[in-house]
């Protein structure tokens, strides 16, 4: 296991320094088919029959290799992680963030948390398992993917839109943001486990005006009418409801610190969880933040058109009564277009849940696990197509005072070489029972 364990964090580290930057645009994204290629050699030089898949656009590669299981009457394990990353400027860091560099106990750089750790996880144990002929109780299938972090048009969504069959018999998933440790109290630590998580819509807004010289005196300028729009959206409070995961997940907490969660001051006790209180905070409401804005071409013309661009997410149930919400505020004369991707959302109970829970606790005696509502999103909006139930389980064990959520598409990103060998062991025993 050893072996498995160091070669992670050498995976990781190697797989950070392939610059997989994803920009939105296919014109300007790099390095997922390098990224690709490197991983099915890593699969094939133990032996693994790979699928390589380009998925209808050039460069964007996905790899796919499945490990029988000893019960194939079972249905099939999917481990998936994606391969792209966001951008990240160098002069901000204090290592480059494509270096890749091991130093401090931490692997650093684009990619450390989101979600090279996970790939770099999931392909060492990949790899030992074949070299020692391990075979699980299920069929295993491994997802490597591209374009996650621009909706997964040409990674997961694609696949499940052309090539089902690479996940024939698949009904359980695992993959990011999920398995992360929270230390709590008195060294008590809970493991987060993802089973529900917002939809995203990705607005684009867009207002119509009259067009003219920028001295005149204008009552149809595109742009004041815009503002007032996005003024609104922005200023609206959504309302505030608890789903079963996030109660769950509260109920937990109390019960492990005293600390309680009254209804009448939800919003304002979430403060009590720290740094951590702003991914749970957000899953209370749904968002609608506006984050670009276009307009015009020279100070003294008052341009025609408007457009902003709106990143909604939605919590599960909420997609109807969002839209009607959405259209009261901004009424008839904003055109509205938009990419969406729906709410995820399971139970937090079963076999696989189990088995997550035992192998955490074989490795942290003591520790808890909880259910949590993420809200972002992760390719298992695109995976519940197929009617596979989804779960963010990536083991990591973190110092406490690390303030994890805050390093997902952030500055200094890094990973502890410690939490990535915890995490292999954890997988390990997942794996092998699950």
């Amino acid at each position: 296991m050893a072996l498995a364990e160091d070669e992670a964090v050498t995976l990781v580290s190697e797989l950070i320094r392939i610059d997989t930057t994803n920009t939105g645009d296919p014109a300007t994204v790099v390095g997922e088919r390098k990224a690709a290629e490197w991983v099915a050699e890593k699969l094939s030089e133990v032996g693994y029959e790979t699928t390589y898949v380009e998925s209808g656009a050039k460069g964007r590669g996905n790899v796919i290799a499945r490990l029988a299981g000893s019960d194939p009457s079972r249905g099939a394990l999917l481990v998936h992680g994606h391969l792209d990353v966001v951008p990240a400027d160098a002069s901000e860091w204090s290592v480059h963030p494509f270096s890749g560099a091991v130093q401090d106990g931490y692997v650093w750089g684009r990619g450390a948390v989101d979600m090279k750790d996970m790939v770099g996880m999931t392909l060492a144990l990949a790899r030992h398992f074949k070299r020692n002929n391990v075979v699980p109780p299920r069929d295993i299938v491994f997802a490597f993917l591209a374009d996650e972090e621009a909706g997964g048009l040409f990674g997961a969504k694609w696949l499940v839109e052309n090539r089902p069959e690479l996940f024939e018999g698949v009904t359980e998933a695992i993959s990011e943001v999920g398995g992360f440790s929270i230390t709590l109290k008195d060294d008590v630590r809970a493991y987060l486990v993802e089973t529900a998580e917002k939809g995203i819509r990705w607005l684009k807004l867009r207002v119509k005006g009259t067009a003219g010289h920028g001295s005149m005196i204008h009552r149809d300028n595109a742009v004041a009418k815009l503002a007032a729009a996005v003024t609104r959206l922005d200023q609206h409070k959504w309302p505030l409801i608890v789903r079963p995961s996030v109660r769950e997940f509260l109920d937990g907490v109390t019960e492990i610190t005293g600390l309680d969660f009254p209804e009448d001051d939800l919003e304002g006790s979430i403060g009590k969880l720290g740094a951590l209180s702003r991914m749970i905070g957000a899953t209370l409401r749904d968002t609608a933040n506006p984050t670009m804005l276009s307009a015009g071409y020279k100070a003294n013309v008052i341009p025609s058109v408007a457009e902003a661009t709106v990143d909604c997410r939605i919590l599960p149930g909420r997609e109807e009564a969002f839209d009607r919400e959405l259209a009261e505020l901004l009424g008839p004369d904003v055109e509205r277009e938009w990419i969406g991707l729906p709410p995820v959302e399971t139970t937090f109970d079963g076999a696989l849940v189990d088995a997550m829970t035992a192998s955490i606790i074989a490795e942290d005696p003591g520790a808890r696990v909880l259910p949590y509502m993420l809200s972002g999103g992760t390719d298992a909006k695109s995976f519940q197509r197929l009617g596979i139930r989804n779960f963010g389980f990536a083991p990591l064990k973190l110092p406490s005072d690390l303030d994890f959520s805050g390093l997902f598409h952030g500055v200094d990103e890094r990973v502890p070489v410690d939490a990535l060998k915890f995490g292999v062991r954890v997988l390990d025993r997942f794996l092998r029972n699950s």
